[in-house]
C-alpha cells in the first residue's frame, strides 16, 4: 500500500517455489528505465539471496528495501538478516516471536538513519531543529514495555518453536507435503511452518484434523 500511496507502481517478481522468497534470476527482466529499487520479502524468516540481489541493485544502480516482518532473531552467513540492504523493516506485531503488541522497527544505513528519524518523529530531532515532513510514528511507552517483558524470553521462544518444528519435520518427512526450504547458513528463528498441498482437498482434510486439536491453521497469503 506504501508504495501506491506514493505514486511509484510495484512490478511483481515471481517466487522460488522451494524457499518462498524472490526468485533473483527473474529480477533484471523486471527492471526498466523506471526501477528505483528492489523491494524483497524475507518469507518466513527465510532469507532471501542477498548477494545476488545486491549485486543486481548495484549493477543497475538501485536501492534495495527487505521486509523483514518475520525475521527477528534470524542469522545469515553469521550476522543478522538486518545488517543487508539499503533499509530493513521488522514488525512487533502481536502475532511475531517478539511484540509490543504493535509497532515495528527500521534497519538502515548511516546515511539514511537522520532522515528516517526526523520522518517518525513530526518532522524534527529537537525543540528546534525541523527538517521537513514528519509523522508521529513514535512508539508508546506502554508498547516498550511490553517489549521488555517479553524480551528476557525470546530465547527460550525459540527452543520451544524449533522443538516443535523438528516434531513435524519428522511426522511429514515421508508425506507428499512440500515443507519450507530454509536456506543453508540460517539461523532460523521457527516463527512459522508452511506447508504446500497438491490439492485443497488435502489441505481442507489436514485442516478439519488440527481444528479438532485446537490448532488452527490459515491460509497466509491470497490467493493460497
Amino acid at each position: 500500500s506504501s508504495i501506491v500511496w506514493e505514486g511509484c507502481t510495484p512490478v511483481f517478481v515471481d517466487i522460488h517455489p522451494d524457499y518462498l522468497t524472490i526468485d533473483e534470476t527473474k529480477i533484471e527482466a523486471a527492471i526498466t528505465s523506471k526501477t528505483t529499487g528492489i523491494l524483497a520479502t524475507h518469507v518466513f524468516g527465510n532469507p532471501c539471496h542477498v548477494e545476488a540481489i545486491e549485486a543486481i541493485a548495484e549493477k543497475h544502480g538501485l536501492k534495495v528495501i527487505y521486509d523483514g516482518a518475520h525475521g527477528f532473531g534470524v542469522t545469515y552467513k553469521g550476522q543478522s538478516l538486518f545488517n543487508y540492504g539499503d533499509v530493513s523493516t521488522c514488525s512487533f506485531h502481536a502475532t511475531k516471536l517478539f511484540h509490543t503488541g504493535e509497532g515495528g522497527a527500521l534497519f538502515c544505513k548511516p546515511a539514511y538513519y537522520e532522515k528516517m528519524f526526523y520522518h517518525h518523529n513530526f518532522g524534527h530531532d529537537g525543540p528546534e531543529a525541523f527538517h521537513g515532513l514528519g509523522i508521529n510514528a513514535k512508539m508508546s511507552e506502554p508498547q516498550a514495555a511490553m517489549g521488555l517483558a517479553v524480551l528476557p524470553y525470546f530465547e527460550s521462544i525459540l527452543k520451544e518453536r524449533k522443538a516443535i518444528v523438528d516434531a513435524y519435520n519428522l511426522a511429514f518427512q515421508d508425506s507428499d507435503l512440500q515443507l519450507l526450504k530454509i536456506r543453508p547458513e540460517t539461523e532460523w528463528n521457527y516463527s512459522y511452518f508452511p506447508m504446500v498441498f497438491k490439492d485443497e482437498t488435502q489441505l481442507l482434510h489436514l485442516q478439519k484434523a488440527l481444528n479438532k486439536e485446537n490448532i488452527f491453521p490459515r491460509r497466509y497469503f491470497y490467493p493460497s
